[in-house]
């Protein structure tokens, strides 16, 4: 793999912290500014949302610019926005600046993955991906827990500056090792938006929302749910969540290595697999040792998922990927409220902590059913279908230029 892949992975490492490190520091940040933790809880709406509309956003004002400027644009961008959250004097101006780091989020990991997908062979597309995305499920390993002990011992603040010099850190690999690659002939953002009358390309989107709210379903209530039904003390929920990320490591890993040779079938698994452990979380939730495995697999089965859908997008929308794969980012964080939103509504009707895992399962099925309907529209279509109104279509592959 090359180099210029490490430098994407230190990017994603930092994004991949800030993102979800202030679920950690809630109290403190609450405390400071003299705020409910509801209201602190904005920090973390405030940056999905910001994610969701950034990264179209982002996307489509980068379209006239090189890659490789874009992505050193973006990393300095959430420099800034994680500079002003470490100096914040008032919640309001923290809430910004946790919404100006958020508008990199997607259109970095959007256009990383093309430039990714660009650096290899068309046959090692999914694994290059997954190594970018390598530094996002590490993060949620190392970065959120070192992140969390520093900002318990010596300040919020102080975990918000390292991010930022993280970023910095980023932005140099990319200045240095990332080549400039040349921005792609003829290709406009009428062409980029072309990719979403592609059914496939909404399909592959509706798993990734669907997916990964079976994941988050779950792991959104995970404290509630191992301190007042597993029995687990508070300080353990810390280490959970690092078992959690191992798991997405792993799942991320062998997802990238399988994806390239068997996309689909290792979808079908993969949700199948996530639907069936989120069931049994509801019971396994009863007991500390079951459900630190089932934490594990939640992980490693939901991240599997990331490198086959990314690589569909990417294939789909071929010759015009950009926004698509961008969107795709965006379609994460998506599956993120809405199944914090589901997970809290059967909380709130009654019907206890492990009910979220309940919704969870639901989802993750109706994504495996999305991924049959996939692979058989296609087979309709003779195994080739229409990739981008006018463009050639999906069986014929090529390196993106």
């Amino acid at each position: 793999m090359p180099l210029a892949l490490l430098a994407l992975a230190i990017g994603a490492f930092g994004i991949g912290t800030t993102e979800f490190v202030i679920m950690g520091l809630l109290p403190e940040v609450a405390a400071d500014y003299g705020v409910s933790i509801p209201t602190a809880g904005f920090l973390v709406t405030g940056y999905a949302l910001g994610v969701m509309l950034g990264a179209p956003l982002m996307t489509v004002l980068g379209t006239r610019i090189r890659r490789k400027r874009m992505l050193m644009l973006l990393m300095a961008l959430f420099v800034v926005g994680n500079l002003l959250s470490a100096l914040a004097p008032a919640f309001s101006v923290m809430l910004i600046g946790r919404v100006v780091a958020s508008l990199a989020h997607g259109a970095f990991f959007g256009i990383g993955s093309v430039v990714a997908a660009e650096l290899v062979a068309p046959g090692r597309k999914a694994g290059a991906i997954a190594m970018m995305f390598t530094g996002l499920t590490v993060a949620n390993v190392v970065g959120v827990p070192l992140g969390t002990l520093v900002g318990q011992s010596l300040g919020w603040r102080v975990t918000f500056a390292l991010v930022a010099a993280l970023g910095v850190v980023g932005l140099a690999g990319i200045a240095k090792l990332v080549p400039d690659l040349p921005k792609p002939e003829g290709v406009r953002l009428r062409h980029e938006l072309a990719a979403f009358r592609n059914v496939q390309v909404l399909l592959a989107m509706a798993m990734t929302v669907l997916g990964f709210g079976g994941v988050f379903a779950a792991i959104t209530y995970i404290a509630p749910m191992m301190t007042q039904v597993a029995g687990f003390a508070d300080a353990s929920v810390t280490w959970l969540l690092v078992l959690f990320g191992l798991g997405m490591v792993g799942g991320n890993l062998v997802g990238g290595r399988l994806a390239d040779r068997a996309t689909m079938p290792l979808l079908y698994v993969s949700l199948g697999a996530l639907a069936v452990v989120l069931a049994l979380f509801t019971l396994t939730a009863h007991n500390q040792a079951a459900a630190a495995v089932t934490v594990v697999l939640i992980g490693a089965f939901g991240f599997a998922t990331v490198p086959p859908l990314q690589k569909r997008v990417l294939d789909h929308a071929h010759g015009a990927p950009t926004l698509a794969s961008a969107v795709n980012i965006g379609a994460f964080n998506l599956g993120n409220a809405l199944s914090a939103w589901l997970g809290g509504l059967v909380i709130a009707a009654g019907l206890g902590y492990t009910a979220p895992n309940g919704v969870g399962a639901v989802l993750a099925a109706a994504a495996l059913v999305l991924a049959l309907v996939s692979a058989a529209l296609e087979r309709r279509a003779g195994g080739t279908g229409t990739v981008v109104a006018g463009s050639r279509p999906a069986g014929h592959r090529t390196a993106v230029h």
